[in-house]
């Protein structure tokens, strides 16, 4: 049995979609996560890090949610999707508050580096998730259903 996949978002708007990912704001957390917390200036680093994590995250939701989001479109085409499109977009709230407690957390001295650091590590492992259950969803949707023939 052979069945049409849905059609791309890339190919059912006129105008192509910025791609909704992170990962120039990710590497530089991660490297301030790799730099010793007894350096001078580590945690206004961090901070630095932090700011276009946030706003990267804010575009990856705003691209994804909303009446024209990638979402949205996707539930369009293919509906069976939708348990998983409420899954990362609930992944999207706590995503966001993790960001701002560490962005609040690293200005208080009285956390200690390696709790912010666990913080960092966490979050990192967080965006890394949802960032493969967002491209494990658009296979499942883009995919050819390509069946044996009886």
């Amino acid at each position: 049995m052979v069945t049409n996949p849905i059609q791309q978002p890339s190919t059912a708007t006129a105008v192509p979609r910025p791609r909704p990912a992170l990962p120039g704001d990710l590497r530089g957390l991660t490297r301030a996560l790799a730099t010793a917390p007894a350096e001078p200036r580590w945690r206004e680093h961090l901070v630095g890090r932090l700011g276009p994590v946030r706003s990267g995250f804010a575009e990856h939701v705003r691209l994804t949610e909303g009446p024209a989001g990638l979402y949205a479109e996707l539930l369009h085409q293919a509906p069976r999707l939708d348990r998983g499109v409420r899954l990362l977009a609930g992944e999207h709230a706590a995503i966001a508050a993790a960001i701002a407690a560490l962005q609040h957390a690293v200005r208080l001295p009285s956390v200690p580096a390696e709790d912010l650091r666990e913080q960092v590590r966490n979050l990192l492992r967080a965006l890394d998730r949802h960032r493969q259950r967002g491209a494990d969803l658009l296979w499942e949707a883009y995919q050819a259903d390509l069946g044996g023939e009886d």
